[in-house]
């Protein structure tokens, strides 16, 4: 049973219709990004549904074999590719997925071909960037001749919108002066089609405090969510802003301890690198009381991505199959065989979901 991950559907039901009501009141419609579900289970049936009942308009994730898997399971609702898709994907893209974001013309080319071959209609949401310097073509006069082509060109491909991303690589703050050159470069390009795009996508999670403090450009009518709604903790503990109807339980790790020591704080000998090549920086506080847990980074990626309930535990560490805790302090007395529980970060949601040796339960309350 342990290590295992509960998933909490009702508080990420909550999370999402919390969201969309904020993002109604300004004429934004929200997709829900369910890349945190895995592949061993339901979740992502169950998840999706959890978030299209609370208002989301679609689904989306970044990897095609979940989007195969989701189809497998049952999801009709209208799904987004959210990572440009490699060349020998595109046909499994035309055949699964009902809109992609894309950049690449050659990319576009071939999904257009394909489109045809399966005589069908795939909506392309044209990416550009704005200065985060992932995804996106750069050049704005390019861009916008790229917009055109697709439009009058690629009969089988149809331009949804445009879109860009900000703050997953170059960490770029979404604000007004660029979400405002989002919305000049729709407005260009619906003057030159002759016709409204159905969506100008502002981005994701990073872009709901604009929301919060009504500084969104008006124009912006689309966001692409998954933390926010998943797990509601960056708005909280990154951005520091008053996102009072979140919460941030929506998933509760558990792992198991298999050894108490009390053992000095500061390695013995030379201290070189760890199992990942690493050479980590440790304070001597004396001897503590430490606890060691059956997971580990291969689970949860770093170890300070689990938060523990009992505040009074500090994770000081780990390696691949193990979690290293200071339990000095615990306001509970602990032994070996008990049960420590944890909130996770995105980063420990994402691995956890995609390690065999981690449980994943699914619960309604």
């Amino acid at each position: 049973m342990y290590p295992k991950m509960t998933v909490y559907l009702n508080r990420i039901e909550a999370n999402a219709r919390y969201i969309c009501e904020l993002a109604a009141k300004k004429g934004v419609r929200i997709t829900g990004v369910v890349k945190s579900s895995d592949n061993y289970s339901n979740s992502y049936k169950a998840i999706g549904s959890a978030m299209m009942r609370a208002g989301t308009v679609s689904l989306a994730d970044s990897r095609m074999k979940t989007i195969e898997r989701m189809r497998e399971m049952g999801v009709d609702e209208h799904i987004l590719l959210l990572r440009i898709p490699q060349m020998w994907e595109i046909s499994k893209v035309v055949a699964f997925a009902d809109a992609s974001l894309q950049s690449d013309p050659g990319t576009l080319a071939a999904m257009e071909e394909e489109a045809a071959k399966q005589d069908k209609i795939h909506e392309v949401i044209l990416m550009t960037d704005l200065g985060d310097l992932r995804e996106g073509i750069f050049n704005p006069d390019v861009f916008h001749e790229t917009a055109v082509w697709i439009e009058k060109e690629l009969p089988h491909l149809r331009l949804l919108g445009i879109g860009t991303n900000l703050g997953c690589y170059g960490s770029i703050v979404p604000d007004e002066a660029n979400l405002k050159l989002l919305v000049s470069r729709a407005k260009a390009i619906e003057e030159a089609i002759g016709r409204k795009l159905d969506i100008v996508s502002g981005g994701g999670t990073s872009t709901l405090p604009m929301l919060l403090n009504d500084t969104l450009p008006e124009g912006i009518n689309h966001l692409r969510v998954g933390e926010g709604i998943l797990l509601g903790r960056d708005l909280k503990t990154i951005w520091k802003l008053p996102f009072d109807g979140l919460r941030m339980d929506t998933y509760m790790v558990e792992a198991q301890i298999i050894e108490i020591e009390e053992k000095p704080s500061y390695p013995i000998g030379t201290i070189f690198v760890d199992a990942f090549g690493n050479t980590p920086e440790y304070t001597d506080i004396g001897n503590r009381q430490r606890a060691l847990l059956a997971i580990g980074k291969r689970d949860i990626g770093s170890h300070d991505a689990l938060f523990p309930i009992d505040e009074a535990i500090t994770v000081v560490g780990g390696s691949s199959d193990h979690l290293i805790l200071d339990i000095t302090d615990s306001a509970t007395p602990l032994s070996v065989g008990d049960i420590v529980r944890f909130l996770p970060n995105y980063q420990a949601l994402v691995n956890c979901i995609e390690s065999s040796d981690v449980t994943i339960v699914h619960h309604l309350e």
